[in-house]
């Protein structure tokens, strides 16, 4: 049995292999600044983007996109601030979901793009 952790590895793996199949120049994966994380950071037609990716074994209940509250928005953008500062970064940034559902028939992927914006606090 997958634990989750093995189970979002094995989605952003998946995530991953998408977008360079789709032509993104891949930053960093994993990104963390103080107890926040950003999945994946890449480039895509001069672009920076900061990539949330959820994985579920089905989506009965709920798509996988909707566990992106807007907490989680607040830590990713946090994460961005941070990427953006230290490397000096003069991009637009976007902010995308890639949600995964595996199923016994196959993987189902639906990126979002732009799939949030950072609103003034």
């Amino acid at each position: 049995m997958d634990t989750s952790v093995n189970f979002g590895q094995k989605g952003e793996k998946i995530a991953l292999e998408y977008l360079l199949e789709k032509k993104y120049l891949i930053l960093e994966t994993n990104y963390r600044s103080g107890k926040n994380e950003v999945d994946i950071i890449a480039k895509d037609k001069g672009e920076i983007v900061f990539i949330e990716v959820k994985t579920r074994s089905n989506n009965v209940f709920c798509e996988p996109e909707s566990a992106v509250k807007k907490n989680k928005q607040r830590a990713i953008i946090k994460v961005a601030n941070s990427y953006i500062l230290r490397n000096n970064v003069n991009e637009e940034a976007r902010f995308d979901i890639i949600a995964i559902v595996t199923k016994s028939e196959g993987i189902k992927i639906n990126h979002i793009e732009r799939a949030f914006t950072p609103m003034p606090y």
